[in-house]
């Protein structure tokens, strides 16, 4: 089925990006709990599917509101209000959402699911002191699937969004959106989805376009419609492929790096590829865990590290100063 969106010259001119965490927390989900293996994602589901379970978050209100497929309710993606919202902005206006929309949404959920679990059925009678434990768990979440990984990820969103805007610039709006993605195309008065089965409503939203790349979204672009909001679309953002392919860095055995910050220091730097706990990363370096948790604490404090409580552990990752660090190439001139 295909469904089109009638869209404006006064909508063309409001067409904005956002980069969303949100648009991150749901379609990630999704793929968790889909229980597939996605060529991409491979490695980020191995790792994180465990620390998931341990946490109680596959099973939780947040699993009962983000089906392995389906509907998904609107609440839980509001539309940012700039272009890089921050995620405690996004939660904020979680928590805002109105009672009826709550649960005009669940019933929404209902109708194609059949039910609700018992968690959204208690959400259901009570929204305003149960949405704020929906808004915890989704930060729970956070901590353990996404936020290690944010700064790679991050970097993939911005890049997609300057390489749009580029295409804006050069060959304006139609290229753009007839290049977002091969189920979607553009003839100069409507916006075409195809492998949709729910109509598109122009006067069902607000004014504008609101379009927000996604690392986790696919196979096929997700649609937000929820008035008084410009509709969103969010796609697959450029880059997917590479986003968790291994980074050249600067091993610990010497260097400039290695001078500056000492053997051990840099090597930790190297090991954290991929967010790990001090255990993991003692039994990868073959330091000490005491030993390992101190100059965790001092990488930290220069801003290099970042440290994220994922149930019982916290996860230490790389930040986007110490990424910068770590693939900067050497302005050394060679040796004569």
């Amino acid at each position: 089925m295909r469904a089109e969106l009638a869209l404006s010259v006064g909508d063309l001119a409001r067409m904005r990006f956002a980069v969303s965490p949100m648009w991150e927390v749901g379609p990630s989900m999704r793929l968790l709990r889909s229980g597939h293996e996605h060529p991409v994602h491979r490695a980020w589901t191995a790792q994180v599917r465990p620390r998931l379970a341990a946490a109680g978050l596959d099973r939780g209100r947040l699993a009962e509101l983000v089906p392995p497929s389906g509907y998904v309710p609107d609440f839980l993606n509001p539309a940012p209000p700039g272009p890089s919202p921050t995620f405690g902005e996004e939660l904020a206006a979680i928590r805002a959402s109105p009672a009826g929309r709550v649960r005009g949404e669940l019933d929404r959920l209902r109708d194609q699911q059949g039910r609700l679990g018992p968690g959204l059925r208690d959400l259901y009678d009570d929204v305003p002191r149960l949405l704020e434990r929906v808004v915890e768990e989704i930060e729970a979440y956070w901590e353990v699937a996404l936020a290690p990984y944010w700064v790679r990820i991050r970097a993939v969103l911005d890049a997609d969004v300057f390489h749009r805007a580029r295409q804006v610039a050069e060959h304006g709006a139609g290229r753009l959106l007839g290049e977002l993605h091969s189920s979607v195309s553009w003839d100069d008065s409507a916006l075409r989805l195809a492998d949709r089965h729910a109509p598109l409503s122009r006067q069902a939203v607000g004014a504008g376009l609101l379009l927000i790349p996604s690392v986790f979204t696919g196979p096929v672009p997700f649609t937000r419609l929820a008035p008084p909001d410009p509709p969103q679309l969010a796609y697959p953002a450029r880059g997917i492929g590479a986003l968790w392919e291994p980074r050249p860095v600067v091993r610990g055995g010497g260097g400039a790096l290695a001078a500056v910050l000492g053997r051990s220091r840099s090597l930790l730097l190297a090991e954290l590829g991929s967010p790990a706990t001090t255990t993991e990363l003692a039994g990868r370096t073959g330091l000490s865990a005491a030993g390992v948790s101190q100059f965790l604490t001092a990488l930290r404090g220069a801003g290099l590290v970042s440290a994220h409580r994922a149930g019982r552990c916290v996860l230490y990752a790389r930040t986007s100063v110490a990424e910068a660090l770590l693939t900067a190439p050497s302005d050394r001139p060679p040796a004569s």
